[in-house]
This record gives structure tokens, C-alpha cells and sequence, in this order.
């Protein structure tokens, strides 16, 4: 799909993502692939999100948004005009939910498989980003929905020690928001490891866009890079142990 309007930009989020029409007549939360970290924070936040999507978990559609220079045109603020300019081709959105409102653990309290599965999910994706002062999680129609996974899977800013990195615990789910919640990450650890078998993951990976595979000193094409994070994510599951223990290690000393 293409992006036809730029309706507003979401301030709160640190790479100015906005809120544009497309060419289906729908609303997209649009991800710039020219702000912050670039495209790697569009494949962690394709990867972890069909991730998410292939165990069940709540994510809004995920989808691939075409942009235009001449879209820059009409929008005045001159940042925001660089950001399009520097953000044309294929870009990333995901569904919009209109009236959904920031989680509060205070307001709403998860049932303990659902909170046990988003913290093994954030564990193995390595996400730092779902903390009580920046929970990303929404509530739609009373339903939890998981948003924003750019700041996932940072292994991929430093791939000399990316093997190092694989086979560590994830001591950041310690601060998780919804750890007091989660009682049943063991419980749910094989049900959720099974579900992404080697094909899958290398399903998830080639949905990547080579236009965003590149640019990257460790490897020499795209294939090579892509291969890269396969590797890597299925090593991971393999070696679970680790962040599946330091997860319900944090569980217990946070009660």
C-alpha cells in the first residue's frame, strides 16, 4: 500500500513515527525507515512482531507502507519534512487502533498465562522496551495489544559479539511490567518453543526486505545478513534455558 496523507505524528515515540492515510482508505501507525536507528529498528520491529503474531500473542496487522518524496510537500515542519525525504520506498506501519489507550497494570491486571507468554516472548527477542515508565502496550475494546518492538533484538547494533549475546540470559526482564503477573513462564516455555521451529523462524526472516539489508559492514549481501539473524534466533531457542531461568529467577525475587 501507499501512504496518501500524513494526518499527525506520534511524539511520544523517540523516532517520530506518525499516524498517515493510505491508498486502502485505512489508517496506518507509520514507522520511518530514515529516523533513529534506521531500517534495524523496522526489522526488529517486523521480526519480533510476526514473532509475536506466530504465538498467538496481540499485535495490530503489520504492514508494508510505500513512500513517496512529494509527500514531504504539504507537511511544514521542516524536520519532519527531512525525516519522509530520508524515509522513501518501503517503509513499515502497523494497524491503527482508534481509542486505545496506554496499559495500566493499576487498571488492568492480565491473566497469568497471557503475562507469562509476553515475558518469555520479550526474553527471547531481548526487548528492553516494555517497563512500567514505557510499557508499549495498549488496551483495544479491553484487550491487551503489544505495539512498538524497534528497540528489540539490540544484539543486531553489534553483530562481532551477536554469538556471544545469543546464549546469555536477558537480565532486563527484571524490569518488566508485567513480571508480577507472569507465574507460568515455565509452564508455557515448551508450548511457545515449539511453535517456531526452524522453518518458521526462516518464514519470519525472508519477509525482511533486502532494500533494508544493506549498509551493514559484517556482511556482503543481503542473503548473508539475513542468514545472519536465522542463525541467530534459532540458536537462541535452542539454548532458552538461560533467559527462560533469569526470567522466572526475576519473577520470583520481584514477589
Amino acid at each position: 500500500m501507499h501512504a496518501l496523507r500524513y494526518v499527525t505524528p506520534l511524539r511520544e515515540g523517540g523516532s517520530l513515527p506518525a499516524v498517515v492515510e493510505t491508498d486502502d482508505d485505512g489508517m496506518v501507525v507509520l514507522k520511518f525507515r530514515g529516523a533513529g536507528q534506521g531500517p534495524k529498528a523496522l526489522i526488529a520491529e517486523l521480526i519480533a512482531g510476526e514473532i509475536a503474531r506466530t504465538l498467538g500473542l496481540p499485535i495490530p496487522e503489520i504492514l508494508f507502507v510505500e513512500l513517496d518524496r512529494e509527500f514531504a510537500r504539504t507537511e511544514p515542519d521542516p524536520e519532519i519534512q527531512d525525516l519522509i525525504r530520508a524515509s522513501e520506498g518501503l517503509n513499515l506501519g502497523s494497524d491503527y487502533l482508534p481509542g486505545a489507550i496506554n496499559y495500566d497494570p493499576a487498571a488492568m491486571q492480565p491473566d497469568a498465562e497471557l503475562a507469562s507468554k509476553i515475558v518469555w516472548f520479550d526474553a527471547f527477542t531481548s526487548n528492553v522496551d516494555r517497563t512500567a515508565r514505557n510499557p508499549n502496550l495498549m488496551v483495544w475494546h479491553r484487550k491487551l495489544y503489544l505495539i512498538d518492538h524497534g528497540a528489540a533484538m539490540y544484539f543486531h547494533h553489534d553483530w562481532a559479539s551477536a554469538g556471544e549475546a545469543c546464549t546469555k540470559p536477558f537480565v532486563l526482564i527484571r524490569d518488566h511490567v508485567l513480571l508480577p503477573f507472569a507465574t507460568q513462564i515455565a509452564e508455557v516455555d515448551a508450548g511457545l518453543a515449539v511453535m517456531l521451529p526452524d522453518a518458521e523462524i526462516e518464514r519470519i526472516v525472508g519477509l525482511v526486505p533486502d532494500s533494508w539489508l544493506v549498509d551493514e559492514p559484517a556482511f556482503d549481501s543481503p542473503t548473508a545478513y539475513r542468514q545472519a539473524y536465522i542463525d541467530y534466533l534459532q540458536h537462541r531457542l535452542r539454548v532458552r534455558a538461560a533467559f527462560v531461568q533469569e526470567a522466572v529467577r526475576a519473577h520470583t525475587a520481584h514477589v
